[in-house]
């Protein structure tokens, strides 16, 4: 409890240094020295902040620097919740530099993730176990979230739902601990001031309903639109394998794409504001079509455009090495999404009564959220606090329900998670598939098995394998110890004793293939128990790169489990 106190406040004080920072560098290139040109400066600004991370990271840090909480969340599934020290400090430094000179990133997952290192080395320092560990991490991360947003309810939710912590009175009451913590400290440095100030100016409508139900459906189709930029882009840009290729390429797209659409700059949570407050022509800046801004469909195509192509600016910053997470772009995109729904809406002319596009705009940020990071609790919660009631909470429940459900069905994991689930490092609330993951393979691998050449004959096999081994079945190796098959005791059995054929029976004669092999490079826990089960067998053995390792037992691989077990559920 105490040590949940501690980090709510360091999460918190990092909350605050980090958006200092960043807000220190914005101020500064947007000084007196150069205001009647930035907007010449748009091109260049991305790039010189990517090129001084890379120098940074390259140079200073000498090891990468993730991304947020995919780094976490990997750090908590396959390394036992370790995080190394200087990431307590590596992305306080680079976020800022990144979204202060205009990577089009947000500034929460840094955040999260320098709490969640800070929360990690204490526990270290404290000897506790794994789950403690995972807790003060979950602790770190909804700290860093009550610190930004001023929001302790929604904070704790979020860190549940993406950190798949158990929902029980031991880890909520640390949890909540934190999360006041984080807050009390931000209302010192920052006072009454928050990211998205804002005050509901419309009650729900109930024959909105159908329009909320829309807004979900094109919530979830944005969301998946979302995913496959997000992972398309990086996948397609990682082919470039020089970093420094591919910081320039990627860093200069980045800068036209802001150049012709200013909003894309950094953040974008004045963006988001201006949206809120239904300032769109502020919202949208100075821009190419400034001369057609006074025709309503033009606004509204312009909107679109934000929601477009404010992912492939995230994804280029991202691909060009810069740090940051995707919190603020779900919500600057699902802000645009709902501001742009309810403006077609209002201007189709078949409606009698218009709606609230203030009201469409909080309810699209929410939907994104849904269905982008798999997080409908934390959307519904975090909307709800940020508008200091909860007026709208039936509209977001509707609409965040409906994104997630269809969302879910294409796509089964978020954004955060994708690649640790396709890798079989994903923890979910899932306790057996938990444990499953937190297994380590190479603690249950045997290797008192003595192998057998390929080129022997049965005469060595029985001076060489049986007389010296007290197992019963022996794995058959190539000269480069590549894996071949199998011996059983039971198939020599009834000719082991016949010196005649000591000489005539080769290796290859009585060998036969294993059930199924284990690739401790590829296989995960997961795949292994299946293996065991469809097999049926015993003993199977394991392989690297195809050469012969040890041999796992199904009962030496249950107890193991059932270790974990009771590791994970105490």
């Amino acid at each position: 409890m105490m040590l949940s106190a501690v980090i709510g406040f360091v999460s918190g004080i990092f909350a605050v240094i980090i958006k200092n920072l960043t807000h220190l560098i914005q101020s500064l290139l947007e000084g007196k020295f150069i205001a009647n040109y930035h907007d010449a400066f748009y091109f260049i600004f991305p790039v010189i902040g990517l090129l001084i991370v890379y120098f940074i990271i390259k140079f200073v840090f000498k090891r990468k620097v993730g991304h947020g909480i995919p780094t976490t969340l990997y750090a908590i599934s396959r390394q036992k919740g370790i995080m190394k020290r200087f990431q307590m400090y590596a992305s306080v430094i680079t976020a800022p530099i990144t979204v202060g000179f205009g990577g089009s990133v947000g500034l929460e997952g840094p955040t999260v993730a320098t709490g969640a290192s800070l929360g990690s080395n204490i526990s270290r320092i404290f000897m506790m176990n794994q789950t403690s560990r995972t807790l003060l991490i979950g602790c770190a991360a909804a700290g860093a979230m009550s610190s930004i947003f001023k929001a302790p309810i929604a904070a704790i939710i979020f860190a549940i739902e993406v950190f798949s912590l158990d929902l029980t009175i031991a880890s909520l009451l640390p949890l909540l601990i934190a999360s006041v913590s984080a807050i009390l400290t931000s209302y010192f440095f920052f006072g009454s001031e928050i990211i998205l100030p804002f005050e509901l100016k419309d009650a729900f409508n109930i024959s909105e309903v159908p329009y909320y139900i829309l807004l979900g459906i094109l919530a979830s189709a944005c969301s998946l639109y979302f995913s496959k930029i997000y992972f398309n882009f990086t996948r397609i840009l990682a082919k470039i394998t020089s970093p420094f290729a591919r910081l320039i390429i990627a860093g200069l797209a980045l800068g036209v794409l802001i150049y012709f659409i200013p909003p894309l700059y950094g953040e974008g949570y004045n963006v988001v504001n201006n949206l809120l407050h239904e300032n769109y022509l502020q919202a949208l800046g100075n821009n190419l079509f400034n001369a057609y801004l006074d025709n309503i469909w033009v606004v509204i195509l312009l909107l679109a455009g934000l929601v477009v192509f404010k992912i492939i600016a995230s994804s280029l910053t991202f691909s060009a090495g810069g740090v940051g997470g995707i919190f603020a772009p779900v919500m600057f995109m699902g802000s645009a999404m709902g501001h742009c729904f309810a403006l077609i809406l209002n201007n189709l002319g078949l409606f009698k009564n218009t709606i609230s596009v203030s009201n469409f705009t909080l309810v699209g940020m929410a939907g994104l959220m849904a269905g982008v990071l798999h997080a409908p609790l934390t959307a519904i919660f975090l909307i709800a606090e940020l508008t200091h009631g909860y007026e709208l909470f039936i509209p977001l429940m509707i609409t965040s329900a409906i994104s997630f459900m269809i969302t879910s069905k294409f796509q089964p994991h978020s954004v955060y998670t994708m690649e640790l689930a396709q890798r079989g490092d994903l923890l979910t609330h899932d306790k057996d598939h938990t444990v499953l993951t937190l297994m380590n393979i190479t603690r249950v691998i045997e290797k008192n098995f003595i192998p057998i050449e390929i080129d022997m004959n049965l005469g060595d096999v029985i001076h060489q394998g049986v007389v010296k081994s007290s197992r019963n079945i022996f794995p058959v190796i190539d000269e480069n110890r590549n894996f071949m098959g199998i011996i059983l005791l039971d198939d020599i059995r009834p000719i082991m004793f016949d010196e005649k054929l000591y000489n005539e029976v080769k290796v290859q004669d009585i060998m036969q293939q294993a059930p199924e092999i284990i690739d401790i490079e590829n296989d995960r826990m997961k795949e292994i128990m299946k293996k065991f089960q469809d097999s049926e067998a015993w003993n199977l053995p394991v392989v690297k790169e195809g050469k012969y390792i040890g041999f796992i037992s199904k009962s030496k691989l249950l107890t193991a489990y059932r270790q974990k077990l009771i590791e994970v559920t105490v």
